[in-house]
């Protein structure tokens, strides 16, 4: 949990500027100050305009959100992963639930310098799975940072403090408004997980077939990872900004006064910016999912291989 809670925090902290520019480009129709070309066009312009710290703001609030929902994320994912493997394939890995066959190349143990206690490789679909299941715990625990973090980078937003911006939506919304997006996020992360663990696998078999420390390795997987998975979940996360957002333009054209649900949020978008609006920030969301995919790799995997180290060098001295 230690190790997943550190690299929660690193992952949104680190890339969280290039967070505030991708919601700002999935405004369906920004204002003219904040309509940018790029990433770099838009943060040039952010900081010369708002002042160089305009585009962290928020960011505490992701922080204390990001450790507690990344450390259940990580737990749940290791655990589930290792009881998947035991029932479908007792004591090692499951290549029913892989859809694949035995390789003789992985069917010894594993080498010394390995990241932990956990079964050879090819695991894709199985670590998918528990991705999968792991995430109904992060989102959880993450959409109410996600719903403050939006309004405060959204251009004009009238919060200056987190606590402005959760007693404002609490006193005009309710509650629920903190979890409006809820389903939509899992709409959105259940298959961005899936395809995020299924690719880090496949290139790890690739690049680390012994699953060794190998940092190179899970930079790169990551990466890659969190791109394809980016790119392939853009419409959804279009569709998640809006309904935490709530934009003044959107809710216009909305007659119930608030925008709710997945299906609701996707005809908005569609009415107001046309199909083209779904990939709104799709080069924001692959710039900002890349490395942050990769540090969260990577600071996961070091944590873990040192705790998992030290934990064999206090059994050996037993």
């Amino acid at each position: 949990m230690l190790a997943g809670a550190v690299a929660g925090v690193m992952e949104h902290c680190v890339m969280y500027p290039v967070d505030c520019v991708k919601t700002r480009m999935q405004s369906l129709q920004p204002e003219p100050a904040a309509r940018y070309r790029n990433v770099l066009e838009a943060l040039w312009r952010i900081a010369r305009t708002e002042g160089v710290w305009r585009p962290m703001r928020g960011m505490n609030i992701t922080a204390t959100g990001a450790g507690p929902a990344h450390a259940l994320y990580f737990a749940c994912y290791e655990k589930l992963k290792k009881t998947l493997s035991d029932v479908i394939h007792a004591g090692g890995n499951s290549h029913v639930a892989n859809g694949t066959a035995p390789d003789p190349r992985h069917g010894g143990p594993r080498g010394p310098g390995a990241t932990g206690g956990c079964p050879p490789p090819r695991q894709g679909r199985e670590r998918g799975a528990a991705g999968c299941v792991a995430t109904l715990l992060h989102d959880a625990a993450m959409n109410p940072a996600e719903v403050v973090k939006q309004r405060m980078q959204m251009y004009n937003s009238p919060y200056q403090r987190v606590t402005d911006c959760v007693r404002a939506v609490w006193r005009n919304e309710g509650a629920g408004a903190f979890y409006r997006s809820y389903t939509t996020q899992l709409t959105m992360n259940i298959p961005f997980q899936a395809i995020h663990f299924m690719t880090y696998e496949f290139l790890q078999e690739q690049l680390n077939p012994h699953r060794q420390y190998n940092p190179g390795s899970h930079v790169v997987s990551g990466a890659c990872a969190g791109a394809v998975a980016a790119a392939a979940t853009t419409p959804l996360d279009v569709c998640k900004t809006l309904l935490n957002t709530q934009e003044s333009l959107a809710l216009s054209s909305n007659i119930s006064g608030h925008i709710t649900g997945m299906a609701n949020a996707f005809r908005t978008v569609y009415q107001v910016g046309g199909v083209t609006a779904y990939f709104r920030g799709v080069q924001a969301r692959v710039i900002y999912q890349m490395p942050s995919t990769a540090i969260a790799w990577s600071v996961y995997e070091f944590f873990k291989y040192i705790l998992t180290k030290r934990q064999e060098e206090r059994r050996a001295a037993k």
